[in-house]
């Protein structure tokens, strides 16, 4: 892989550092914080999880590194074959992967979930595949079907791993980079209604599945039972108050939330730092999430908006699934939070995700180019892009080139 030259070039988005910083830093505290009580219990040792979760930190790190300072374009090459190995890796995760939690998701004893990879590999792909069709998209044949398609089987494969969770992600997170990639607001609608049709079948089809979805209509219904988990989040979040019982004095985490440390953690964080804590957490997302898609309207060709749109909206849409699942908002899913949850593949893919974001911001178009000819050049950039975020700023954006 060829790394960047310095021509045209400008600076890494450093708004999009401090936000990942930040919830970074945050991540670590609260995993230390949830988990040295389990550590001891366990192992012996009140920072085994912490260290272990900082081993990943390391990883992810070199990992954003790497992919901060590779050309993003550099991807499109391995598309298929980070695609082509991830599958494999999915199949393979279902005749030698370790079952835990109802389901049999882990490789290398619980060090590696392959669906975590997949999250990433689908986004590299789809960007690739979507902005090389143009205005094909909008063809049933040629662009709603075959991807239809493509999400089709990666999902299945990652629910017979009986994670509904990520399956269900990584469908939105595709069909929003299809519908920005230039998809019509019908094939939108149409494979809405379909995807919805499928996730209802596949709930109906599913006792435990079932429950969960009962216990989402009426949490207190069997409180020391299927509704326990989510009981013991809210008494946590309730108990937090505005300001929090303090960083460390969480009386939750000790055995009453199953998975404290990993789905339940912003229960944890709620209980600690109280409703301020939680508004802020929720503020660097906010701040993630905006730094995200200006770099996406900000690329100088679709490929780069498309694949910084998509890394955006998979963060963004984890986190809403996480905290709308911990606030009985959402049916219960295990999704972990990004950045914050404690889980090395989670860490380490995420953190690559925002090394391509990084890499896509330094090819970014400036607001106002200084001079007449940077000017048609980024204009002439504009128009060969063929994505839109919106009716509207397609109209604006052609009326300015006007």
């Amino acid at each position: 892989m060829s790394t960047e030259k310095d021509a045209d070039l400008h600076k890494y988005d450093y708004l999009l550092i401090v936000a990942l910083t930040m919830l970074l830093i945050l991540g670590l505290t609260m995993v230390y914080s949830a988990t040295f009580a389990l550590g001891y219990q366990l192992h012996q040792q009140p920072t085994y999880f912490f260290m272990r979760q900082l081993l990943w930190f390391g990883i992810g790190l070199l990992g954003l590194i790497i992919a901060a300072r590779v050309e993003y374009h550099t991807w499109r090459k391995f598309s298929v074959v980070i695609l082509g190995g991830t599958i494999l890796l999915l199949v393979l995760v279902l005749v030698l992967g370790d079952s835990r939690f109802g389901g049999q998701r882990w490789l290398l004893n619980g060090s590696v979930q392959p669906s975590e990879l997949a999250k990433l590999a689908i986004i590299i792909y789809i960007a690739d595949w979507l902005s090389s069709k143009g205005e094909q998209i909008r063809n049933v044949g040629s662009g709603l079907i075959p991807f239809a398609i493509l999400i089709g089987v990666i999902t299945g494969l990652i629910l017979l791993q009986r994670d509904l969770g990520t399956a269900t992600l990584i469908a939105v997170t595709s069909l929003t980079m299809f519908f920005i990639a230039g998809g019509s607001l019908w094939q939108l609608m149409v494979s809405g209604i379909l995807g919805a049709g499928a996730l209802i079948t596949v709930i109906l089809q599913s006792p435990f599945r079932l429950a969960r979805w009962s216990i989402f209509l009426d949490p207190f219904s069997d409180p020391t039972g299927q509704g326990y988990q989510i009981r013991q989040i809210l008494i946590a979040l309730g108990v937090g108050g505005v300001t929090g019982l303090g960083l460390g004095d969480s009386r939750q985490k000790f055995g009453y939330i199953p998975a404290s440390h990993t789905d339940g953690i912003f229960a944890i964080l709620g209980e600690e730092l109280g409703l301020i804590g939680t508004i802020a957490l929720i503020l660097l997302f906010a701040l993630f999430a905006w730094r995200g898609f200006r770099i996406a309207m900000a690329s100088p060709d679709a490929y780069g908006t498309v694949l910084a749109s998509g890394i955006t909206c998979s963060i963004i849409f984890q986190a809403i699934i996480n905290m709308g699942v911990v606030t009985a908002t959402l049916p219960f899913t295990g999704i972990p939070l990004p950045f914050i949850s404690f889980g090395g593949s989670s860490l380490v893919f995420s953190m690559a995700g925002v090394g391509l974001l990084l890499a896509v911001s330094r090819r970014t178009m400036p607001d106002e180019p200084p001079e007449k000819e940077s000017r048609e050049v980024d204009d002439s950039r504009r128009r060969n892009r063929r994505t839109r975020v919106s009716g509207a700023g397609r109209r604006r954006r052609a009326k300015a080139e006007a």
